[in-house]
C-alpha cells in the first residue's frame, strides 16, 4: 500500500521519520511540551469545546477510557446503573464491554435493527436507564446515520424517561454533512459527546469528551483514576490539532466524493454497497468472492500496478460474499467514477485467472 501511486480507500502509511517531520513542520520553534495536561492539551480541549459549542472538553488518551467515564457519570447523577446501547455499538463490539466489566454497569438494547434507536423504542424501554447512547454513525451497521428530525425526537424521548444523552461521536466530524447541521448543533442535543482524533482526522491517537463544567471536572478526576493523566502527550495532541486544521475542512469533500465512489462500485458485477448512497465518507462493499482470494488479488494488483483498491476483506454471513469497509479520504479525490469502475473490473478479472 505504501508503494502505490494511487489509493482508492484509506491513506498511504508513513514511516516514523516521515511522521516526525510532519509534526516538526507544524510545531513552532518555541513550542514547549505539555506537563500533566497543560499547554498543548489545554489548547486542544478549548478547541474542541469551541467546535462542539460546550462549556468544556477533556482530553483522553483513548476513547475506550473516555466513554467509560461518560457512562459512569450518567449512572452516578441519575442513580441508574443501566445504559441503553445498541448491540452493534462500539462499547459492546470493540471495547470489550469495559463499561460493564470495569464500571459495573449493564446494558439494555432498545433495538436490534441496524440503526440507532427511535423515540418510540426509547419510550418503550421497560426499565429506567441512566444514559442513552447514540453512535454517530453506527459503524457496524454500515456507518449509518438517522435523519436529523429522528435524532432530535429520540434525544427528547431519552430526556423524557429521565436519561442523559451521550453521543458516541468517534466519527462525528464526518456526520455533519448528512445531518445538515454544524457540530455545535449536533452536540447540543447531548449531555456529553465523545470525539476521536485518530480516525478521519489522522491524529496519532487520543479522544475527548465534551459537556458541562461539572461533567468535565468529574471526567478529569476519573481520567486520573483510570491512569489517563499522562506526563506528556504532545505528539498525539499536536497531531490532533494538525488534523483539525488540515483534515476537518476537507471532510465535506470526502463525504461528497464517497457518493461518487459508491455509485461506481455498485456497478461492479455482484457488488452490494451499504448504505447507498453513503451517509459519511465510509461505507461497506460486498463482492461475491472469498475474502482470502480478494485480499490476495488486491495485494498482487498493488505490487504489479502500484494501485491500491481496498483491503481488509472479511468473511460474512452472506453466502459466497466478502465485505470490506471503504474509506474515501484525500487520495481518492482524484478518482473519477470511470476510474473506479475500470480499476474494479481489472481487479475482478484477476479472480478468474
Amino acid at each position: 500500500m505504501r508503494g502505490c501511486e494511487r489509493l482508492l480507500s484509506g491513506v498511504r502509511p508513513v514511516t516514523v521519520r516521515e511522521r516526525l517531520a510532519e509534526l516538526t513542520a507544524v510545531a513552532g520553534p518555541e513550542l514547549m511540551p505539555d506537563y500533566y495536561g497543560d499547554g498543548l492539551v489545554t489548547e486542544l480541549e478549548e478547541r474542541v469545546a469551541g467546535l462542539l459549542g460546550t462549556p468544556a472538553a477533556v482530553h483522553f488518551p483513548t476513547g475506550t477510557m473516555a466513554q467509560q467515564v461518560a457512562l459512569r457519570y450518567g449512572a452516578e447523577v441519575t442513580g441508574r446503573r443501566a445504559v441503553a446501547l445498541h448491540p452493534l455499538g462500539h462499547q459492546e463490539v470493540h471495547e470489550r464491554r469495559a463499561y460493564a466489566d470495569l464500571t459495573g454497569l449493564r446494558s439494555v438494547h432498545p433495538t436490534t435493527a441496524p440503526r440507532n434507536p427511535t423515540a418510540a423504542e426509547i419510550t418503550a424501554l421497560d426499565e429506567p436507564v441512566g444514559t442513552v447512547v447514540f453512535e454517530l454513525p453506527l459503524r457496524d451497521a454500515g456507518f449509518v446515520l438517522p435523519a436529523w428530525a429522528d435524532l432530535v425526537s429520540a434525544a427528547e424521548a431519552a430526556r423524557a424517561v429521565g436519561a442523559r444523552v451521550h453521543l458516541d461521536g468517534a466519527r462525528l466530524w464526518e456526520s455533519a454533512p448528512y445531518l445538515g447541521r454544524d457540530l455545535a448543533e449536533i452536540a447540543g442535543l447531548a449531555d456529553s459527546t465523545y470525539v476521536s482524533f485518530y480516525k478521519t482526522l489522522g491524529g496519532l491517537s487520543g479522544a475527548a469528551v465534551a459537556g458541562t463544567e461539572a461533567f468535565a471536572a468529574y471526567a478529569r478526576a476519573w481520567r486520573h483514576r483510570h491512569g489517563g493523566q499522562l506526563f506528556q502527550q504532545w505528539p498525539a495532541v499536536l497531531s490532533a490539532l494538525d488534523g483539525l486544521d488540515r483534515e476537518l475542512p476537507r471532510i465535506p469533500d470526502y463525504v461528497r466524493h464517497a457518493r461518487t465512489v459508491a455509485a461506481a462500485l455498485a456497478k461492479l458485477p455482484g457488488a452490494i454497497v451499504v448504505p447507498q448512497p453513503p451517509h459519511t465518507n465510509q461505507f461497506r462493499l460486498w463482492l461475491p468472492h472469498p475474502a482470502g482470494r480478494l485480499n490476495e488479488a488486491v495485494l498482487t494488483f498493488a505490487e504489479q500496478e502500484r494501485v491500491w483498491f481496498a483491503g481488509g476483506w472479511q468473511h460474512t454471513e452472506l453466502p459466497g460474499h466478502a465485505m470490506a469497509e471503504i474509506s474515501v479520504l484525500a487520495p481518492a479525490l482524484d478518482w473519477s467514477a470511470d476510474d473506479v469502475i475500470e480499476t474494479g473490473l481489472r481487479l475482478l478479472d484477476r479472480m478468474h485467472c
